[in-house]
């Protein structure tokens, strides 16, 4: 490393720019551009070797997306709850059938940041690849629980602190060797990447798993198994995200200049979008109303993250170009967030349980009935 490093330095620190000193007759602001450019690259030169390649503007533009949106949704998260106990003090709970949130400004304050949050999200879809995206909306969690921790009186188990820190490392393994976003000039391509035999054979057994769980194994065993409610969200999460990647890269080029709406393979993938979006959510709504969140938002992140990795891969080949060091990297990556959001959502249950020590006959039943 000493040998690497020695001759490069030497090079840099010599140079008399690196030094900044004014001196009569010399061009300040000409002299202050060269400093900032030594200072770059020694930059450059300590933080090299670290990274596998060079982030592109694309993953650069959908990691500022990405990181928006986790920041919109996890806030929306306090400031609805905010909303809901204003509302709950001063007429019906939601959980009672009350809609009295509706008239309080806050609320409809957090709905309109988990729409703007969406939406950023969408528009990263159309930038980065979902190798990249999907992971970071872990993310979200870590801003709900710190956010709760200040505003919402929600104790963080020093537990929670550790889940946060393995998100954030996990997340920034991830960004650093993330696969470049295939380029795409119509969304025609992304039609032939859709009609591939490969990815073809994986929506055929999603198509046929998802109908085998809803009509042979929900009406048996949707009440008491999570994974199937949880299953059907996920399998079609991963297609529903396909179809996001798509009509979010066909607006982009629209914007662009190259109207992509003329073409029936946009309109397609539009139609498809909002049936599956309609689709998970009433099953995601089921799989919440059946069983408690903190199981289910773990279990559905873990299946739904993993699913759509592995359509993007299947469909838009994002490791073809890629070596095995970098693949296992990003691999060792998705398994720390998942780490760090199994323990975030874990340690909500011990706060519960330090400030409600009494615990009923029908939450240990409730409890079983989950695991």
């Amino acid at each position: 490393m000493f040998v690497y490093y020695f001759p490069l330095l030497k090079k840099i620190f010599l140079q008399p720019t690196f030094w900044p000193r004014h001196r009569k007759g010399q061009n300040q602001s000409s002299n202050l551009s060269r400093t900032l450019t030594s200072w770059t690259e020694f930059c450059y030169l300590i933080f090299s070797p670290f990274l596998m390649e060079e982030i592109s503007s694309d993953n650069i533009h959908g990691l500022i997306l990405a990181l928006a949106s986790s920041i919109f949704i996890g806030s929306s998260f306090i400031i609805k709850k905010k909303g809901l106990m204003k509302a709950g003090a001063s007429g019906t709970r939601a959980g009672s059938g009350g809609h009295s949130y509706l008239k309080q400004p806050m609320w409809w304050v957090g709905m309109i940041s988990m729409i703007l949050g969406e939406i950023a999200n969408f528009a990263a879809y159309a930038f980065a690849p979902a190798i990249l995206v999907t992971p970071l909306g872990a993310l979200s969690i870590i801003v709900s629980a710190v956010l709760a921790h200040y505003f919402l009186d929600e104790r963080m188990h020093i537990f929670g602190v550790v889940g946060c820190a393995l998100c954030l490392v996990g997340s920034t393994t991830i960004v650093l060797h993330a696969p470049h976003e295939t380029l795409i000039s119509s969304v025609k391509q992304v039609w032939y990447f859709a009609t591939e035999p490969g990815f073809l054979v994986y929506a055929s057994i999603v198509v046929v798993v998802v109908g085998i769980l809803i009509y042979h194994y929900e009406p048996l065993y949707g009440h008491t198994h999570l994974v199937i409610y949880v299953g059907i969200c996920s399998l079609m999460g991963s297609l529903t995200v396909m179809c996001v990647k798509a009509v979010g890269i066909a607006i982009k080029l629209s914007f662009s200049g190259h109207n992509q709406f003329i073409y029936f393979e946009t309109w397609f993938f539009t139609l498809l979008l909002l049936a599956f979006c309609l689709m998970q959510l009433n099953y995601l709504n089921k799989a919440l109303d059946t069983f408690n969140t903190n199981v289910v938002s773990p279990v559905y992140y873990v299946m739904f993250t993993t699913l759509t990795i592995l359509a993007s891969i299947i469909m838009f080949k994002d490791w073809d170009n890629q070596s095995g060091a970098q693949i296992a990297t990003e691999l060792c990556g998705f398994v720390t967030i998942l780490c760090g959001t199994f323990l975030l959502h874990k340690t909500k249950d011990m706060a519960m349980v330090g400030s409600h020590p009494q615990v009923t006959t029908a939450d240990t039943n409730s409890r079983q009935l989950e695991l």
